[in-house]
């Protein structure tokens, strides 16, 4: 069967997430009616990470298979039409053989969390960042991030309801940076914990505001502890930036 690597541009916000579910709109539900209007058959989405509700993506990585061969362009562009008016889009299509796995080829994926730091309410960035008052101090927060780097059994920040097999994780890089009012934290890691971003990001910005120092994060983290987390911050400002491949 022909198979074809898709990447995907996304907003989250009227989506319970990714993944198909019973309680409302998924992506994966939207681009799976997409391709069977385009094939004419049940087509089954499979894609290198699942983004919860609310969660955006610059560049998610999906694989699909049909019985017949397409060019890819007609693939991408049959897709975007489908997927009309849903707030999702095909920015290309490949095909693969038959050994590539969204998921399971994957060897690294990306987040990138945006933060505006500004007391007035956000309107285009609605949806789309978390607005926090308070002057933050990005440079501490970066300081303060560089313990998280490495392989550590990160329960701390870890949602109750993750469902790896293992808290631990080998975090490969975290960074955060300004610009003028906005604030970005980006992750690297081979794979994430449910919520792990989320969780970085809302104990980094206790860091931020000043509650809490470098020593504070690396005894959370070593505590592996739930309860030592920060809060966990909104789903709206994080984004998938980017999914790596050996090959395809």
């Amino acid at each position: 069967m022909p198979r074809y690597k898709l990447t995907l541009e996304y907003d989250g916000t009227p989506f319970v997430g990714w993944q198909r579910q019973d309680n409302g709109p998924s992506v994966q539900e939207a681009l799976e009616k997409a391709a069977n209007k385009l094939s004419g058959e049940g087509v089954t989405a499979h894609a290198a990470g699942r983004t919860d509700a609310g969660v955006h993506a610059f560049a998610m990585v999906v694989h699909v298979e049909f019985l017949k061969e397409f060019p890819a362009d007609v693939v991408r562009d049959a897709l975007n039409h489908h997927l009309r008016p849903a707030p999702i889009a095909i920015l290309k299509a490949e095909c693969v053989s038959d050994d590539f796995h969204a998921r399971f080829s994957c060897v690294g994926r990306s987040y990138e969390y945006r933060i505006i730091n500004r007391s007035p309410p956000l309107t285009i960035d609605k949806h789309r960042a978390w607005r926090i008052t308070p002057a933050l101090d990005e440079e501490a927060m970066h300081h303060a991030a560089q313990c998280l780097v490495g392989k550590y059994d990160f329960t701390t920040f870890r949602s109750v309801a993750c469902q790896s097999a293992s808290p631990v994780k080998t975090l490969a890089e975290i960074s955060v940076s300004r610009a003028g009012e906005e604030i970005y934290i980006r992750c690297s890691a081979r794979s994430f914990l449910h919520n792990q971003v989320r969780s970085f990001v809302g104990s980094l910005v206790e860091v931020g505001k000043g509650k809490w120092r470098a020593r504070d994060l690396k005894s959370a983290l070593e505590a592996k502890d739930r309860t030592r987390c920060g809060q966990v911050a909104p789903a709206e400002g994080l984004y998938f930036m980017r999914a790596d491949y050996e090959s395809a």
